[in-house]
């Protein structure tokens, strides 16, 4: 039998190789420091949890959802209305299986094949995945050290710009640790009045922001909402990453062409998960807070501790990764990652997997205390491989 052409498209699984060496390395009693995947380490709040399970006693609850109930439309409004000072209608908001999930359909209801689609490089796999899917084409726009690993729209040329139906952009920026500042977000939607461009952002990290930065929507960006979407998910800043929480949230022509999609293949979010979403949504924010200080001790340990011992790892400024250049003496990012793996017993994620930009790089996540980020520096001071 003959498969699909598009899953030509798709490479390996990143982490095959590294996970059948990390397996082999526990049968034989090393420790492991597992930085490679960025699920929190953090328990989600008691009433989170307790909203789901009440729900699920209901044997109503195990029905059909059908739609996002007003209840959780509403409290996705309020939330915006007090976390980021923006007013949004219900009519603006969707729910999706988490972002990568929603990323991964977006194209396929705004794209023909042929389609010009611009891309960061390095970016989260899922944005060219879901470019591919649609059969559109990716147009690579380089996140360089020079330019702090923001987006240069000067150096987009004005035929890709003119023919590009959309552009997506991540702040903080995964892997790369970047922030956006204002004067980057009007740029962009100035430039998308221009070129007629859709701007698709992904908020995923919003409130893991340091250096006392405070962490908006791209709809505190004046005329934001006319050329722009955002996916804004719970994933990160309330530890839910399994119940796979997230909305796109926009412009109501681009969330009505996704919501024609979905309804086609499926029949709405569980609503346990959506009370447990209004829970969060209408709690205390303290608990976000007080993590995004432990994300920044993590972080502090983590490139403060490398630079001490020889590994000159700038400072991530925002998202829960940290973005470090590989030693000299190696050219592969990959093979730098399978020798820390065998040398100090870190596993990390090869930047190459991120796109051409990404080597030369590794990627860390923030998901090990302060106390065995330490110890995990000494196991790699010792190894010799710097």
């Amino acid at each position: 039998m003959e498969f699909a052409k598009r899953l030509n498209r798709f490479g390996d699984e990143i982490f095959a190789s590294l996970n059948e060496k990390k397996l082999e390395m526990e049968k034989q009693g090393r420790e492991i420091f597992n930085l490679s995947i960025g699920t929190p380490d953090f328990v989600p709040p008691k009433h989170i949890v307790d909203a789901l399970v009440e729900s699920a006693k209901d044997p109503d609850s195990w029905k059909y959802a059908l739609r996002d109930i007003p209840e959780l439309l509403d409290a996705v409004c309020r939330y915006y209305r007090r976390r980021f000072d923006v007013e949004i209608a219900p009519e603006q908001i969707m729910s999706c299986y988490g972002t990568q999930e929603g990323v991964g359909h977006l194209a396929l209801a705004l794209c023909d094949p042929g389609d010009t689609v611009l891309l960061p490089d390095p970016c989260y796999p899922v944005f060219q995945a879901g470019t591919f899917l649609a059969e559109a084409e990716p147009w690579y726009y380089p996140l360089t050290k020079e330019h702090g690993f923001l987006p240069c729209l000067s150096e987009i040329p004005e035929e890709v710009a003119k023919r590009a139906k959309m552009m997506i952009v991540n702040f903080p920026a995964n892997p790369v640790g970047a922030i956006a500042t204002p004067e980057l977000y009007q740029e962009l939607v100035d430039w998308a009045k221009k070129y007629d461009v859709l701007i698709i952002h992904d908020n995923a990290y919003s409130d893991i922001i340091f250096n006392g930065e405070v962490g908006g929507s791209f709809f505190n960006t004046p005329g934001a909402m006319e050329v722009g979407v955002e996916f804004f998910s719970l994933s990160k800043s309330f530890n839910v990453t399994g119940a796979r929480i997230s909305f796109l949230i926009g412009r109501k022509d681009v969330v009505d062409a996704v919501k024609l999609l979905r309804s086609q293949i499926d029949f709405g979010m569980f609503l346990p998960i959506q009370k447990a979403a209004i829970a969060a949504l209408e709690g205390s924010l303290d608990t976000v807070k007080n993590q995004c200080g432990e994300y920044e001790r993590r972080r502090d340990a983590l490139c403060q501790g490398a630079r001490a011992i020889g590994w000159d790892i700038p400072d991530a400024k925002g998202s829960m990764f940290v973005w470090a250049p590989i030693p000299e003496t190696y050219t592969s990012s990959m093979q730098f990652c399978m020798d820390l793996l065998d040398k100090a017993g870190v596993l990390c994620t090869p930047g190459s997997s991120f796109g051409p930009h990404g080597e030369g790089y590794v990627r860390f996540a923030l998901v090990l205390p302060p106390e065995k980020i330490a110890r995990m520096l000494e196991a790699v001071k010792e190894s010799g491989i710097l």
